[in-house]
């Protein structure tokens, strides 16, 4: 697939906080607006919230993901493939599912 070069124009304050945001979250500005343009050709939506406060899963879900990461990285096990991580997606979905009913 063929790559292609994008400019966006936003306030500089815009992206300083951008750039940093990202950046917490372990990603560059580029993947992360990748991401935003694959979920909404694949949605033909916005298809996720916007908040500016983290819930508390939220911010266990990306330490966990941090984690996992980490982990990774320091084995010598190849990155995982497209399947692998949708994969870990749905199990992840799974457990947050058992977890939501046990508290009903």
């Amino acid at each position: 697939m063929a790559q292609v070069s994008m400019t966006v124009r936003m306030d500089s304050q815009l992206k300083q906080n951008f750039d940093a945001l990202c950046s917490r979250m372990g990603m560059s500005v580029n993947a992360a607006i990748n991401i935003f343009a694959n979920a909404v050709v694949r949605t033909r939506s916005i298809p996720f919230k916007i908040s500016a406060n983290p819930t508390e899963v939220e911010d266990q879900a990306l330490r966990e993901f941090r984690e996992f990461r980490n982990m990774v990285a320091a084995s010598d096990r190849p990155e995982l493939t497209l399947d692998e991580i949708n994969e870990e997606i749905r199990l992840a979905r799974e457990e947050r599912a058992a977890r939501n009913n046990t508290a009903l």
